[in-house]
């Protein structure tokens, strides 16, 4: 194995990747003239490679959905809170756009960006009724694998 090298970037090119970012996350959101409902959800499922908003109705119907990958980061950058800053950000705009007024949270997952997703929507002025955690958890579920040996 040769020796490890480790790629800096220049101040221009982290200025170029940021203003990428922005302008995808600036991206015009479509929506359709009649799905206008009054309450909606939100799903954040939060992993450790990446962050997923899902915007559904009540019937659970997905409106718009939006990830840090979606909105143009790459590799181990997908799974910051920073990140899902940003998508949560975008999922706001979107809120807004279909004109939803309340909206009920479900957080999945055990992800570094779900605490941010969270915080970034109530910073937008997204009336949050209520949070509730998904997050499946196995009551001695499957059988263990057996033990190795060597």
């Amino acid at each position: 194995m040769g020796k490890k090298r480790v790629v800096t970037k220049t101040k221009e090119e982290l200025l170029k990747e940021r203003e990428k970012i922005e302008a995808s996350a600036r991206k015009e959101i479509k929506t359709k003239g009649h799905l206008t409902a009054r309450e909606g959800r939100i799903y954040i499922s939060s992993s450790y490679n990446n962050t997923i908003l899902t915007l559904t109705d009540d019937q659970g119907n997905t409106l718009y959905w939006a990830s840090a990958g979606n909105i143009g980061f790459k590799g181990t950058k997908k799974g910051t809170p920073f990140a899902a800053s940003k998508v949560a950000e975008n999922m706001a705009q979107a809120v807004k756009k279909f004109r939803i007024k309340n909206v009920k949270l479900f957080i999945k997952g055990i992800g570094s960006g779900r605490e941010s997703a969270i915080r970034s929507l109530a910073a937008r002025d997204v009336d949050i009724i209520s949070a509730k955690d998904i997050t499946p958890i196995p009551h001695n579920g499957c059988r263990p694998k057996k033990p190795r040996r060597v």
